[in-house]
């Protein structure tokens, strides 16, 4: 098999954004309300536990690494992003976070030597035009508490993948194990909070249950599976800008699901999401990398 054809098979990780799309939906309609601890306990500590069996025992010199790894996109990184999901419109927090390439392009100059392209600037910026236009309302209420959890949640996650880029993965270790150590020390961390500032739910519903599952299965180990493996084989910024098409998943299901409408305006921003996706795909890396 032809690195071409593993990086065409590594586009696979879109289903990431995919399914994250539906988080604003999971959270507001089906996880026990006002629980920001147990919904991110939820989705990292199982998924560490599944995707650990049978890797290999991280090096001692990588502990380290995975600690801050951990602390980035699980243990602050989750509480923040319900936080935000329960305070903010989702439209709010998706333009917020429509600006995570842009950070990841910026990151990449000095942590991987990587020149920042313009035509990705463009495209980062075309992003947070198309989502404003696809999600964003005259009437959303700003949180402050909401508006500073989600503009750290930016910052953390385009660190946190900057940072696995640059310094891959232990030798031996595929993107399962990666995920699975990083996920554990995470949700280890975030487990005692859980239970000491939030306690077990009393009672659950159907819906709840079923929202859970999704949350650990779904959300959780499907997903992050599928991002670091595309994160190993991509360029970051080319993986980042594939995040937009979060919003879009999440405006078609409120239109779907929720019974919302999406006007003119509306359909244009979707359309110059994907524009801005397809422009901040690095191919020029890429071929480097295949070269090399």
């Amino acid at each position: 098999m032809t690195d071409d054809h593993n990086g065409r098979w590594a586009y696979v990780c879109v289903l990431t954004p995919i399914i994250f799309g539906t988080t604003y939906l999971l959270t507001t309609q089906f996880l026990p309300p006002n629980r920001p601890l147990l919904a991110a306990t939820l989705r990292s500590l199982p998924t560490g536990l599944v995707l650990i069996i049978g890797a290999k025992r991280p090096p001692r010199t990588w502990w380290p690494r995975f600690a801050i790894l951990s602390v980035l996109y699980c243990s602050a990184f989750f509480p923040l992003l319900f936080v935000a999901a329960y305070r903010l419109p989702g439209g709010v927090a998706s333009v917020i976070n429509s600006l995570t390439p842009i950070v990841v392009v910026i990151l990449s100059v000095p942590l991987l030597g990587r020149p920042i392209r313009p035509l990705q600037i463009v495209a980062g910026l075309l992003g947070v035009a198309g989502v404003a236009l696809l999600v964003l309302r005259s009437t959303a209420r700003l949180d402050a508490v909401g508006l500073l959890a989600m503009t750290i949640v930016v910052i953390m996650y385009g660190v946190a993948t900057v940072l696995t880029k640059r310094w891959g993965h232990p030798p031996g270790m595929g993107a399962a194990g990666f995920t699975g150590w990083t996920f554990l020390l995470g949700g280890l961390t975030l487990l005692p909070f859980t239970l000491v500032f939030e306690g077990l739910p009393t009672s659950l519903t159907t819906v709840n249950v079923a929202g859970i599952v999704y949350l650990v299965v779904i959300s959780g180990i499907v997903a992050y599976g599928l991002w670091f493996w595309g994160l190993e084989r991509l360029p970051a910024s080319s993986v980042t800008f594939l995040s937009l098409i979060n919003p879009v998943v999440a405006a078609v299901l409120g239109w779907i699901v929720l019974d919302q409408t999406l006007n003119s305006w509306q359909l244009l921003g979707a359309m110059i999401v994907l524009v801005s996706v397809v422009l901040g795909q690095d191919f020029v890396a890429r071929r480097r990398v295949r070269q090399s």
